[in-house]
């Protein structure tokens, strides 16, 4: 694995896993959120966000991790020698959602929110954002993903338990080199 994107509903777990592939494996990790997102909550330009992803892409070994504007999600996915879809059933994604942004209200997380925006005020937007995610995105996702040209990259975590095991083999194979 040297290029690895990483997708999925919130509250799955993608950054963290994203985080800890890229330190086992000494790959850079690009977060879409920490481009996509300005202080307060006000999004970057879309152009700015497509030239750091491309700027991203042209690297040699990369983990990004995140949604962002669906032609980029496509580009990702081309260039990827590896596809991880972290697919959960929602009541999953919800609750460590919630559970995210009350550590974050809290100031005890890491890497969430993004620079300069706070995570409460945002919590009814989020759920209703996992929900549309989950009922509209997720569809055309898995639809993607299943595509001839992607199915052999991709890995389709569908519970906490598979991203244990995922997580594992792949910090566990690092060490066998």
């Amino acid at each position: 694995m040297s290029k690895v994107a990483i997708i999925g509903n919130a509250g799955g777990g993608k950054s963290i896993l994203a985080l800890q592939l890229g330190t086992a494996l000494r790959l850079p990790v690009y977060v879409i959120d920490n481009i996509q997102w300005q202080a307060g909550w006000r999004l970057t330009s879309p152009r700015v966000v497509a030239a750091t992803h491309t700027t991203w892409l042209a690297g040699s070994e990369w983990i990004i991790d995140g949604w962002g504007a669906w032609e980029l999600i496509e580009q990702r996915f081309d260039e990827a020698d590896t596809i991880v879809v972290v697919d959960f059933p929602i009541r999953v994604h919800y609750r460590w959602a919630l559970q995210r942004q009350v550590l974050a209200a809290l100031g005890l997380t890491k890497g969430w929110p993004p620079h300069g925006c706070k995570a409460l005020p945002v919590t009814l937007r989020l759920l209703k954002v996992m929900r549309y995610v989950n009922q509209e995105l997720r569809p055309r996702l898995l639809s993607l993903a299943s595509q001839e040209r992607f199915r052999s990259r991709v890995v389709h975590l569908r519970s906490p338990r598979e991203l244990r095991m995922f997580r594992k083999r792949a910090i566990e194979s690092q060490g066998a080199r």
